[in-house]
């Protein structure tokens, strides 16, 4: 076992602290990342404060991890020391179930073990990225593009690939209109990879605060939702409508804009219930539907994709010491539009 330097919360809601934590030895397929960047997600917020409930604690936050390995086990094949590479939200599967066997391993069958707040398959807990060193079995660590520098390509370990995956599925392109809303961390991604794709790519933020970003990321058009002519100019108008945010929307005013056959994809993760009129769906063929992440080989297929089109993240890097004030401006929307932490101050 090695000791490593971390940051942890170590109870629900409890302000996070420098700590130490225990790192498992190489094993035979593993790779040892010395971690440089790690990017703060809105989940490790949920997750942190309990919001979603069945918190493990002590908890070490961070699933948006870019690195370089120091070290691999005897059998590894795929990677060598002094590579770049990110670990996402997830570092393990059952690998042997209908899902995990079709690349849909944020899908297991068995459920997925995840980079943090989670338990391996000896029932020991993981602990995420806020933290020097990590251990990660090769066949879940993922190569980093030359073309794509450390600290914006940690955002996109579950960022990028949050909305890669869906608009993939969805077969976002040219013809489509795509409606992201929210303008933060996930959507400001979300917006740079519809427009890579080809898509018409419209804004739907509760202002026009960060009109003049979103148009200069790729959208083609930008609207505030708390402006009720909104919802009566946009009726009918998408294909895809990609939902960021993680507090409850009002699901039929927005399945109102989709046109017939459309899609409203869901990729936040509110802590609280939504509700839904049937009819909203009824009336147009209309799918409500939710996205997880992406499966390894698509994870390293948006990665590729971002570096040919030098989509990294907008990052605003930070100290670990920042970590708690760095919370609270997330869910003050004060962010544009990703928080990274320098793991070398950790």
């Amino acid at each position: 076992m090695t000791t490593v330097a971390a940051y942890a919360a170590p109870a629900a809601k409890a302000p996070l602290e420098r700590t130490t934590i225990e790192r498992r030895p190489v094993g035979a397929f593993d790779v040892l990342i010395d971690i440089k960047f790690a990017g703060i997600c809105h989940s490790d917020i949920h997750q942190a404060r309990d919001g979603w409930g069945g918190g493990i604690f002590p908890m070490v936050p961070g699933h948006e991890i870019a690195g370089v390995v120091a070290e691999v086990g005897s059998g590894v094949t795929k990677f060598a020391v002094g590579d770049r590479v990110g670990v996402g939200c997830m570092v393990d599967s059952c690998r042997e179930c209908e899902n995990c066997r079709a690349d849909l391993e944020q899908y297991c069958l068995q459920g997925n073990i995840g980079t943090y707040n989670a338990r391996d398959k000896n029932g020991d807990p993981t602990y995420g990225g806020y933290s020097a060193q990590v251990v990660v079995d090769e066949n879940f660590t993922l190569r980093i593009p030359d073309g794509l520098s450390l600290d914006v390509a940690a955002p996109l370990l579950c960022a990028g690939i949050t909305t890669y995956s869906p608009l993939h599925h969805w077969n976002a392109g040219p013809g489509k209109k795509v409606a992201v809303v929210g303008m933060g961390g996930l959507g400001h991604m979300g917006v740079k990879i519809a427009h890579a794709l080809g898509a018409e790519v419209t804004v739907l933020s509760q202002s026009l605060r960060k009109k003049d970003d979103g148009l200069r990321l790729g959208a083609d058009h930008y609207y505030a939702t708390s402006d009720p002519k909104t919802f009566e100019e946009l009726r009918g108008t998408f294909d895809i409508i990609l939902s960021t945010v993680s507090a409850p929307i009002n699901l039929d005013a927005f399945l109102s804009l989709l046109r017939t056959d459309g899609a409203l994809v869901n990729v936040g993760a509110p802590e609280e219930p939504v509700s839904l009129n049937l009819f909203s769906l009824l009336g147009g063929r209309k799918t409500l539907a939710g996205s997880g992440i992406g499966g390894i080989r698509e994870t390293q297929e948006m990665l590729d994709f971002c570096a040919e089109h030098g989509l990294g993240a907008e990052i605003e890097l930070i100290e670990a010491n920042q970590i708690n004030e760095a919370y609270e401006r997330v869910l003050d929307s004060d962010v544009r539009y990703r928080f990274v932490i320098d793991v070398a101050t950790i």
